[in-house]
């Protein structure tokens, strides 16, 4: 008979009870910080929701300025040389960020979206969620490797707050980290602190807004297909909006090294663009642009392009040097293109919607488990997960290997026909095809190809006799 080990269910609980403090103290802390952000937002957002458009086009390149000034000025008080990059800090920094500059983001995104700048809530929150856990690992002295895990914690408990969906949000601050990877030693602290950063969220006044699809039917092969299909549009929808961002990005910064021009001037160019191009954009997209979300939801009909004027508000916003979150941009993005297409394909707009949320946000993060686990925490019901996560994994394989976050480290290829050196970041990495693949064209061309190539050619000489 082997012999009873006792030392290692005494370590596993010794972990687990001291998770259980750690992270329900994390949660604590973090959700106070997000909900005192949050409701600054709403103030601020709700005081200049309803203003005329020439004070809109007022706002945008003032808002832009303050941007530019900010975060200017603001970082120049970072002279520790850590990046306040909740990614970085868990890859390359051992989970330590920047104290000094814990409020510029979250000043500088109460700024852009005031001023009706086009981005998201959550990059804030994921911000506070990190820096003050890693505040807390300070104080407690953990090392290097304990580190780690309470950013990630505090980084969940920031998403799980925004959001009001505590499980998902968890999920997403680990699985953002890396492509094709979950820590899965991660999780527990993640879930403890995300759901207790959300109870404290709410008993400090912070509302959150659910949605139930419509009744559907006992599970369908044909409507799974279409759904499916959904995500695949939505995929490639996610796939432009990850480019127009980079590429606008990359255009700002051409713009200001061939220039010469002073930093903070860059979003006040995005802020003059901004207010010429809602001249011809509806207002709508500004902003977080939730309005948009719940209509799509609600079933109302979404034009065709409404995903692309919002691509293109949020790219400019963002690529000129605004600060803002880039998740909640890809929920209204998802549910206008969602919208849209489901009836194409016969689907119920609402239905559409709901699968494009999922689909966006688990091909443009990476993230295809947080976001499936957010459609069941958002709509509920378990015949809609299914629709929900086929389309949510289609869209994550068709963007292949393109982010949102260039940080975002490549663990695994998402295609055997494709070859990634791990652990690189994606702004660094290059795809190559995989040896096995270019053998096989290889072989393919020299036997196959040319008959293949002369039938073709024969078959569409005779249908032109015919």
């Amino acid at each position: 008979m082997p012999r009873v080990n006792l030392v290692e269910p005494v370590v596993m609980l010794a972990t687990v009870i001291q998770w259980l403090v750690l992270a329900s103290i994390t949660g604590v802390v973090v959700g106070a910080g997000t909900s005192i952000f949050l409701h600054g937002l709403f103030f601020f957002t709700d005081a200049t929701a309803s203003v005329p458009l020439w004070l809109q086009m007022t706002l945008l390149p003032v808002g832009g300025l303050l941007n530019g000034l900010l975060l200017y000025y603001g970082y120049k008080r970072n002279t520790t040389g850590l990046k306040d990059s909740i990614i970085a800090a868990v890859h390359k920094q051992s989970g330590k960020m920047p104290f000094k500059t814990l409020a510029i983001k979250p000043i500088a995104a109460i700024i852009t979206l005031a001023c009706g700048g086009s981005a998201g809530k959550e990059g804030p929150c994921s911000h506070i969620g990190g820096s003050l856990a890693s505040g807390i690992g300070r104080i407690f002295k953990l090392n290097s490797e304990l580190q780690k895990r309470i950013v990630a914690c505090g980084v969940s408990a920031g998403f799980a707050s925004v959001f009001g969906t505590p499980i998902a949000g968890a999920i997403y601050g680990v699985e953002v980290l890396a492509i094709g990877r979950i820590r899965h030693d991660f999780l527990f602290p993640a879930i403890v602190a995300g759901i207790t950063s959300f109870e404290i969220s709410k008993f400090l006044g912070i509302p959150y807004q659910y949605y139930s699809l419509n009744l559907l039917p006992q599970f369908s092969e044909i409507l799974f297909i279409k759904t499916i299909v959904i995500g695949i549009l939505c995929g490639i929808v996610a796939w432009i909006f990850v480019d127009m961002v980079g590429l606008v990005r990359a255009a700002f910064g051409q713009l200001r090294m061939k220039s010469n021009l002073w930093p903070p001037l860059m979003p006040l160019l995005g802020g003059l663009l901004l207010a010429a191009l809602i001249l011809v954009i509806p207002t709508d997209y500004l902003g977080l642009s939730l309005p948009l979300m719940d209509k799509a939801l609600d079933g109302q009909a979404m034009p065709y392009l409404g995903f692309f004027w919002k691509t293109l508000l949020v790219a400019i916003t963002l690529g000129s040097g605004f600060y803002g979150g880039i998740v909640t941009p890809q929920f209204v993005i998802g549910t206008i293109a969602g919208n849209a297409f489901a009836p194409l394909l016969g689907l119920s707009p609402s239905l559409g919607a709901a699968v494009g949320l999922v689909a966006v946000v688990a091909s443009a993060s990476n993230t295809p488990i947080a976001a499936v686990l957010m459609g069941m925490e958002l709509f509920g019901g378990t015949i809609g997960t299914v629709y929900l996560a086929g389309a949510g994994i289609a869209a994550y394989l068709i963007i292949g290997h393109r982010s949102v976050y260039p940080d975002q480290l490549i663990a695994y290829s998402k295609s055997s026909w494709l070859q990634v050196r791990p652990d690189m970041p994606l702004g660094q990495e290059k795809i190559h095809l995989s040896y096995g693949l270019l053998r096989w064209w290889g072989q393919f061309r020299a036997k196959q190809g040319p008959r293949y190539w002369r039938q073709l050619l024969a078959w569409w000489r005779q249908s032109k006799q015919q």
